[in-house]
């Protein structure tokens, strides 16, 4: 393990099954259904109590009404991952930098704007700040009160929010910055985006009542899309001062060790960059252990990519079997709870991840499948998965801290 260790002092997480990490204990699928032309899709969209947050929090500040959905899930989520870390936002004393990765960024705007380009030939003076990628992670930095550090976006697809959390890594080790918030959002339920989805053939024809999302069970693809947002705020501490117990007088109870984020790419010239091995989930897992570092046999469970489609997820299972041999770690997903939710997803994953650390279990699907349905061995070690268009693969490892 490096001298200097990662550490997530608080998450925060919006998704359909409501906000932070007790909708998990449930074990039932949030989905419901959006009309798209002549047909009728399932969707991961919010509940109504989040929608009502929404509302509160666009009232909090007169620019806020302006902000796009996917700008607006990145600050709840961020002012709980705040709150949870004893943070202040009054307090610099220690520079707050952040990190926010979106596949699509602010696109129930941008098709707004758009739409009435098309009808009237002009746009609002803020059709431009809005609309831009880097909105998102400055909006979040404005939130929190920060003045001292940087705010970075990040977009690769469907590994977007384990990019943020990479570079977060990476500037925290270099001591360019002393905290992060770092994570994903999306807000992709727009008619466009679900077009988008639907035109790819690997949309779920599945009923939003009858677990439309099925990672793992084979024919047909039941791809369905999800919103959602998680943030996570990391510090840097020494292995030493863990050890000596003196890095804070609060309790570490609750904080876990973001060991590793791992990346790997394969140029493949298909619309979707997969190969039949998966070969950029091979190169990501190995990554990852190699940097946390922990062999195969370390790694308790893995919460999958799998997003319900036949081809993504026979790829990602080969590239694991490939990766962990006779070392196979149990399998699971969210996926089939709150859906897909694009470059959200890897940060959703991950704060899923965190929820299995702090119960020991997770819930099991209700449709025949290869998920895992308990855990089969304590889970002190989850290696999590994401993927995307372009042939992007990333990997990172969380384990609880050991006190």
């Amino acid at each position: 393990m490096p001298d200097d260790l990662i550490i997530i002092r608080g998450s925060g997480s919006i998704s359909a099954l409501g906000a932070g990490a007790s909708g998990y204990a449930n074990a039932a699928p949030a989905f419901s259904s959006q009309p798209l032309g002549s047909s009728t899709l399932s969707v991961g969209a919010l509940p109504a109590s989040v929608e009502a947050e929404l509302a509160a929090l666009r009232k909090e500040h007169s620019a806020y009404r302006q902000l796009d959905r996917t700008v607006l899930l990145a600050l709840l989520a961020a002012r709980q991952a705040t709150a949870q870390a004893g943070w202040k936002s009054d307090n610099q004393e220690n520079a707050l930098a952040v990190s926010i990765g979106s596949s699509r960024g602010a696109t129930g705007r941008l098709e707004q704007f758009y739409e009435e380009f098309l009808e009237e030939g002009s746009v609002p003076p803020a059709t431009s700040p809005l609309t831009t990628l880097g909105n998102v992670a400055s909006w979040v930095a404005f939130d929190a009160g920060t003045t001292a550090g940087a705010a970075l976006s990040h977009s690769s697809t469907c590994s977007s929010a384990f990019q943020a959390l990479g570079n977060a890594m990476a500037w925290l080790r270099a001591g360019m910055a002393d905290r992060f918030l770092a994570g994903g959002t999306e807000a992709p339920l727009t008619a466009f985006t679900l077009a988008q989805m639907h035109a790819l053939g690997i949309y779920s024809p599945f009923e939003a009542s009858d677990s439309p999302c099925r990672p793992g069970a084979g024919r047909p693809s039941t791809f369905v899309l999800g919103e959602g947002a998680a943030v996570f705020a990391l510090e840097k501490i020494s292995r030493k001062q863990l050890e000596e117990g003196n890095y804070t007088s609060a309790s570490l109870s609750n904080t876990y060790i973001l060991e590793a984020v791992g990346f790997g790419f394969e140029a493949i010239g298909s619309k979707t960059g997969l190969s039949p091995e998966g070969h950029h989930f091979q190169k990501a897992m190995r990554q990852a252990l190699q940097q946390a570092p922990c062999a195969p046999s370390d790694i308790d469970a893995i919460v999958l990519h799998s997003p319900g489609t036949h081809a993504g997820d026979a790829s990602e299972r080969r590239a694991i079997a490939a990766v962990f041999g006779e070392e196979m770690p149990a399998l699971t997903s969210n996926k089939w709870l709150i859906g897909h939710t694009l470059g959200a997803s890897a940060a959703l994953s991950l704060h899923y991840a965190l929820h299995i650390l702090a119960t020991q279990s997770w819930p099991a699907p209700g449709f025949a499948t290869d998920l895992t349905p308990a855990p089969f061995r304590p889970v002190r070690r989850i290696l999590i998965n994401a993927a995307g268009f372009g042939g992007n693969a990333a990997s990172a490892i969380v384990s609880a801290v050991q006190i």
